[in-house]
């Protein structure tokens, strides 16, 4: 970037420089009047100037060359009124010494004569106009250089969070309940049925109605004490056999 400015600093200078040196070879144009006539009286009266004059292109900033032999000729600058019936009184400026170097400071038309004599009337006059100088070209300004915009830093997209369906508890699912095995019908345990109690004697004569008695009828052993009873007899029996063989 510092290296773009600096060639582009020196070539506007070199520009500047060129256009300086345009507008002094231009300041220097320098005007020979009458080339090979020199400034005198011309042969063929005004026209030889005028004709000669036609032919060139004035600017402020050239100058007129007056070849003159001192004494013998001048060169006045006069208003336009005072060159056409060649008026010497009072001359804008006046050059006695030749050869003389007039430069044309503005635009317009200007307006020379010889006061020498009568050689005005008799044509040793000269009339230019002069142009405003030639505009300098435009350098065109620089041109930018083009600036390199930051990198834009994309902006991230969010994410869409999801949004979350509301989770239903699981429903209870009831325990199995367990099958309860069908309850066994106990038997019934049959009942011993108690043996019907002697009836005693009629009713006494006197009426009255006995009270009961107790049971007399003896009750069975049980096989339980049968048992043991007959487990206490065998041994004792075995027992009495086997002394008797052993005496």
């Amino acid at each position: 970037m510092a290296g773009f400015k600096s060639s582009m600093m020196v070539l506007m200078m070199m520009i500047v420089v060129a256009s300086m040196h345009m507008q002094s070879s231009m300041a220097q144009t320098r005007h020979v009047v009458g080339d090979a006539l020199a400034w005198t009286i011309p042969p063929n009266g005004a026209a030889a100037y005028t004709t000669w004059a036609s032919q060139q292109t004035f600017r402020v900033g050239d100058t007129l060359f007056f070849n003159f032999t001192t004494g013998n000729h001048n060169v006045a600058e006069v208003s336009q009124a005072a060159y056409g019936p060649c008026t010497t009184a009072n001359p804008i400026s006046l050059t006695t010494n030749g050869p003389a170097t007039v430069t044309l400071t503005t635009a317009g038309t200007h307006y020379y004569i010889c006061t020498v004599g009568t050689h005005c009337q008799i044509g040793q006059k000269l009339t230019v106009t002069v142009t405003a100088p030639a505009a300098a070209p435009t350098t065109p300004p620089p041109a930018a250089s083009p600036t390199t915009p930051p990198a834009a830093t994309p902006t991230p997209t969010p994410t869409p969070t999801p949004t979350l369906a509301p989770v239903s508890p699981p429903a209870n699912t009831p325990a199995p309940t367990p099958a309860t095995p069908p309850t066994s019908s106990e038997a019934p345990t049959p009942s011993r049925a108690s043996p019907p109690s002697p009836t005693t004697s009629g009713p006494s004569p006197s009426g009255t109605t006995p009270s009961p008695t107790a049971d007399t009828t003896p009750t069975p052993p049980s096989p339980s004490a049968a048992g043991r009873s007959l487990t206490g007899v065998v041994p004792a029996t075995l027992l009495g056999f086997a002394l008797a063989l052993f005496y």
